[in-house]
């Protein structure tokens, strides 16, 4: 800002000034510590609208507007001069005042919510450090955190060893399972490329999540190549459809080369069975990936960890504690079970300027060859601070009580009248219908499933434009809109399940 007394500052470097393409590079920098009062009012911001209020049900989840209104209200056009500061502090407010509330205890759209202190901590101090995770002499703390916290998954695992690395989403670690897969198969792959390739086939249940897909076009797979398997009316897939598919490949021409199995799918909440999946993969000399994205957090409850049977014969397990286990997006791992140097071999360009093999030190801990990335985030040190300030024992709690909140909501939805459970949660998906009024005596045609489709759309946009909670819908196979709700954070307690079928029977009673 060019106010009288910087403009005297500058008027008194003139005379001494050394210009370089006319830049003042001698003297202080003006106004250095508006940024440093700027950071100290935003701080201010955050702990009072964010943190304080972060479990406040009387707060609106969100301030709805819509997009046109929202551009004028955010003032986003960019201009050649800086504005004052407390215009940038009102930008500020703004951002956070018309943004969705994810901490909020009735946020149940996702499938991660809340807010941990220990992790937004951490977070803060990665943020101001600004570390690019690749060598240890640029990022010794957060090498040492990820390969800890790495360890310490691969436990949890079931296996005596193995390897891994922090990725920027479960997506991302799909998309490195079917590389490290394909490149065990085809190791020459890596040089001359996809021309000297058979047809590689992979297979995935119909509930698997969209990265699959995403995964095999964007490393050249195709997703005509990827096989997807039935599953049962619980979503699970189904292991003698598997093995009757890999067959038919085989009689087909094409080269299986790995099967991934879903811990938690997206909508239902359900968990392949693993085990029986990986008798498959044994006999047929498939890579085994497992992604646990969503479920893996389930490993850290010994009454849960049940689900995952079988996670310990998976050759890799993308395991996200951004979800459950409220780390902070982004916070996702992938791990493989091979401790060969597999993950270095297959992504390695050993660049010369980054990993010299002369260096002062263990040069073993610079593990950024073994990323797709170059520049990555420090994501596994607010894991790393969240677990050593929870312990082990609060991490299964959270699990814990997660879980029993699902399953107090789906005997509450049995005992009301005009809501119907879809099925058991397995985990932390409870999908349901409600009916209003009008519907309950209506003939079951399909007009009335054309109408009807319209009732969770309809609440969905009530409960926005109120501000009073946030919850997923879709349909599934027969099923048309139903309500998928998702319970995470250990904010939420009995109170906002109940406030959650009132407030649906409230906002959808007129339809």
């Amino acid at each position: 800002m060019y106010n009288d007394e910087n403009i005297q500052k500058m008027e008194t470097l003139k005379g001494n000034a050394v210009l370089v393409d006319g830049v003042v590079l001698n003297g202080p920098i003006i106004n250095s510590n508006c940024g440093e009062k700027f950071i100290e009012d935003v701080y201010q911001i955050l702990m009072t609208e964010l943190v304080y209020k972060a479990s406040d049900t009387n707060q609106k989840v969100c301030e709805w507007q819509d997009p046109e209104p929202l551009k004028e209200l955010l003032d986003l056009n960019l201009k050649d001069f800086g504005e004052p500061h407390q215009k940038l502090l009102q930008l500020c407010k703004n951002a956070i005042k018309y943004s969705v509330k994810t901490s909020h205890p009735r946020f149940f759209n996702q499938l991660y919510a809340g807010m941990d202190h220990y992790s937004l901590a951490a977070r803060f101090i990665t943020e101001a450090l600004n570390p690019s995770v690749y060598t240890y002499e640029v990022s010794p703390v957060f090498i040492l955190t990820e390969e800890a916290i790495l360890k310490k998954m691969i436990e949890f695992l079931g296996w005596e060893e193995g390897d891994g690395i922090f990725s920027p989403g479960g997506s991302i670690s799909n998309m490195y399972a079917l590389n490290l897969a394909r490149y065990k198969y085809c190791p020459d792959i890596k040089e001359k490329g996809l021309s000297n390739t058979p047809r590689l086939v992979m297979f995935t249940s119909e509930e698997c999540h969209y990265s699959m897909k995403k995964a095999a076009a964007f490393l050249g797979i195709g997703t005509e190549n990827v096989y997807l398997v039935k599953t049962d009316d619980r979503g699970k897939m189904i292991p003698e459809e598997l093995e009757s598919q890999v067959q038919q490949a085989k009689k087909e021409g094409s080269v299986p080369f790995l099967v991934s199995g879903t811990a938690g799918t997206t909508v239902l909440g359900a968990f392949d069975p693993l085990d029986e999946i990986a008798d498959v993969c044994e006999k047929h000399k498939l890579w085994f990936h497992v992604d646990a994205s969503w479920g893996g957090s389930a490993l850290m409850s010994r009454k849960y960890r049940k689900l995952l049977h079988g996670i310990h014969r998976a050759d890799s397990v993308a395991w996200n504690p951004h979800k459950m286990l409220m780390a902070g997006i982004q916070c996702c791992a992938l791990l493989v079970k091979d401790n060969s140097g597999l993950l270095t071999r297959c992504h390695s360009a050993e660049a010369s300027y980054l990993f010299q093999q002369d260096k002062f030190y263990d040069v073993r801990f610079d593990t950024g060859d073994k990323s797709i990335q170059c520049s990555r985030r420090a994501d596994a040190f607010k894991f790393w601070m969240m677990w050593k300030a929870l312990g082990t024992t609060g991490l299964e709690e959270r699990i814990n009580r997660a879980l029993a909140l699902s399953r107090y909501l789906a005997n509450e939805i049995k005992k009301r009248d005009g809501f119907e459970l879809l099925w058991e949660p397995e985990y932390a998906n409870t999908c349901f219908w409600y009916i209003p009024p009008a519907f309950r005596n209506m003939e079951k045609g399909v007009e009335y499933w054309i109408k009807f489709s319209k009732v969770a759309p309809t609440i969905k946009e009530r409960m926005m434009k109120k501000g009073s909670m946030m919850i997923g819908y879709q349909p599934h196979r027969d099923k048309v809109n139903f309500f998928r709700h998702i319970v995470i954070s250990p904010q939420v307690s009995r109170k906002d399940m109940d406030f959650v079928l009132d407030e649906i029977e409230r906002l959808g009673r007129d339809l």
